[in-house]
Parts: structure tokens; sequence; C-alpha cells
């Protein structure tokens, strides 16, 4: 038996790079862990495979920049008290284009604190999110729900084993150059390569140049299949090869990776969100850094950040120094508060056009 917590010094040398260091698309992902960890690919293989197996690594997959292949938001919902339990379940289970599903509260009450049901949703080109949503709202009996699509993204990463050791105020040497969101139109035929790109791995699919298998579900040559996929990831539409721990529940040895997930969030001068979100976004804790317009139920937040950690203090601590580096560039900010994440599951939103059809119809019909 292979050890299988992300703790294990050789599991944990992996996961430094496994978990956010790939980026882009790579032909050997394996080899070029193998490769920037310093450890034999063959190990790294049976590693990977072995945690997969184990849910420790809760999937292996290529991630793409999918804000930028359909119109998506993060939504904050208002639901009954009673609701919320059952509206979380339906979320999570029975809606494929909702992403993460989370829990959230405030340790005081506050603007948006009634805003309990919180998910990430992406609808594909061509769709409305807004008649999404009020399709959702009306199965969940959700009252209000609030859209907040990214305007930009300043971070966007997972790391969380490499950021157990982060200082508060560790950041990089320059601020966070933002993507902004542009909608990419796909051909069919990339749009056939795409989605064999990015279906998870089983642990038996961890092996050298796993693209090959993929390229004939795709029906192409390996060579095309790698053409293709380079091109979308000079379009910026691939993000990277990555390695996702089971962040949330606790592995099968009772180990848990993060115990807090805190969402930020700040309200900054409208015109000064671009450099508000460097100054955040080049913080080396965050796992995410969006420019995002809240509106006026939560006093008009618009820059957001994600932490995970297992000591609520020093997430807390962490803030602070990012706090204290706002005040140090001179951008002020008008209110601040953290949403900590409680019941919480995350899958890969779905972003096939031809998947949202079947599935609007069969709603439709229920």
């Amino acid at each position: 038996m292979l050890p299988v917590e992300h703790t294990d010094p050789l599991n944990a040398k992996i996961l430094a790079i496994s978990e956010d260091k790939i980026e882009g698309f790579v032909r050997e992902p394996f080899e070029e862990i193998a490769k920037r960890s310093d450890v034999a690919v063959d190990v790294v293989m049976a590693r990977i495979a072995a945690m997969l197996r184990a849910g420790t690594i809760r999937r292996v997959r290529q991630t793409l920049l999918a804000t930028n292949l359909a119109e998506g938001a993060l939504v904050a919902w208002k639901v009954p008290e009673n609701r919320i339990d059952s509206a979380f379940d339906w979320m999570f289970q029975r809606d494929p284009f909702s992403g993460h599903v989370v829990l959230r509260s405030t340790d005081t009450v506050s603007a948006g604190s009634d805003y309990k049901l919180w998910t990430t949703v992406k609808v594909p080109q061509g769709f409305s999110l807004q008649a999404h949503c009020e399709l959702l709202a009306n199965k969940v009996d959700a009252e209000r729900f609030r859209l907040m699509p990214a305007k930009g993204i300043f971070t966007l990463g997972v790391g969380h084993v490499r950021r157990k050791t982060i200082e508060p105020g560790s950041k990089a040497d320059q601020p966070a150059k933002m993507i902004p969101v542009q909608i990419v139109d796909l051909s069919e035929h990339e749009w056939n390569v795409l989605l064999a790109l990015k279906r998870e791995f089983t642990p038996d699919e961890i092996q050298p140049s796993p693209w090959v298998a993929r390229a004939n579900e795709a029906g192409v040559s390996p060579e095309e299949f790698c053409r293709v996929a380079e091109e979308l990831n000079a379009r910026r539409i691939v993000g990277r090869f990555s390695t996702f721990l089971e962040h949330v529940k606790p592995s099968a040895g009772g180990v848990r990776v993060t115990r807090f997930n805190a969402l930020f969030h700040w309200a900054v001068p409208p015109g000064r969100e671009i450099e508000a979100g460097g100054e955040v976004g080049r913080h080396h804790i965050l796992t995410h850094c969006y420019w995002r317009e809240a509106g006026q139920e939560f006093k008009n937040v618009n820059v957001m950040a994600v932490a995970h950690g297992t000591d609520k203090q020093l997430l807390l601590d962490h803030k602070a120094a990012i706090d204290q580096h706002l005040r140090s560039t001179g951008i002020p900010v008008s209110y601040t508060n953290v949403f900590w994440g409680g019941r919480s599951e995350i899958k890969p939103s779905e972003i096939s056009p031809h998947i949202y059809r079947d599935w609007l119809a069969q709603q439709l019909k229920s």
C-alpha cells in the first residue's frame, strides 16, 4: 500500500507542483510534474493514482478558463431557512451548470448576511444566465438572487499544500495582472477536442502520453489533438493541468487539508477596481481574486478573494495584512467583510451547449 495522505513527505513534494504549477496545455503532464518536483515519473504517476483512488485527490483534469467559454457568475441566493439544505442538494445534484455550491455565514449580522447559499453558475453560449437562475430560483423556492459575473480575474489557482506555510503579508513583487473576461467562439471541431481534453482522469488513465487515448475519443490523430489544444491554450481558453485535493471533507485517514474557506469582500472607489484587484491578487495566500460587482445588498463590494486554511485566526491575520497593504498603497476601502464557508460541494460546471439544450428540455417538461 502506498501512502495516500497529503502530509506524506513525498506526496507533499509532488502536490506542491501538481496542484497548480503546471500552467497551460502540456503534452506530457506527468513528466513535467516529475521534472519540476524532482521525483521519478513512475513514482509520480503511482502516487497520484493511489491518492485519486483513496479520495485524497478528488479529481485530476485539464482545467479551462471557462469564463471565456460560457457566461458565468458567482450567485448569492436568499432562500427560506427551512429550504436551505434542499436547495443546496438540488443545485449540487441536479444542476450540472452549478459548480461550487457553498453555505456561507458571517461573524456578525451584516450586509448580505441573509444570503446564505452561494454558487458558481455557467451557462453555455446562446443561453441566458438570468433565465437559468430564474428557473433555479423557482425549483428551490429562492426569494431572491444576486448575479455577480466576473469582470476580471487576478488570481486563479489552488495549491493548498504549498499555501500551508505562507506567512501573512507574503506577496509577489508586482501587482497581479488582470485577465479580462471575453467570450470566445469555438468551431465544432474545437469543441470536440475541448470536451475530450477536459474530462476527468480515472486512476487507470494516469499514465505516459495521456492525450493519445483522448485523441482517439475525439476521433482525431494525437498530433491534431495537441495542435488544437495548443491553439486553445494560446487563446487563453486552457487553464492548468491540476490534481485537486479533497479540501472540504477529511480523508479516509481523518486528515483535513483545510478547515476554513474565507470569501473576502472589499468595496473600493469605482474606477480603481483594476488597481485594487492587482494589489489584493498579488498576495500568495489567495486561491481566487476577481473584480465582481455585488451591488447595494452587499454595500457595493467590487473586489472579492478566497483563501483557505486550517486556522481561522491565521486567515484573519492574512486578511488584516491585505487590508494594511491596501492602506499603504493609498486605495480607500469603504467597506469590507468576510463570508465563511460551511457545507460545501465542488464539481466542474458543464459548458457544452448540447448538454444544456437536453437538460433545459428535461427541466421544462418537469
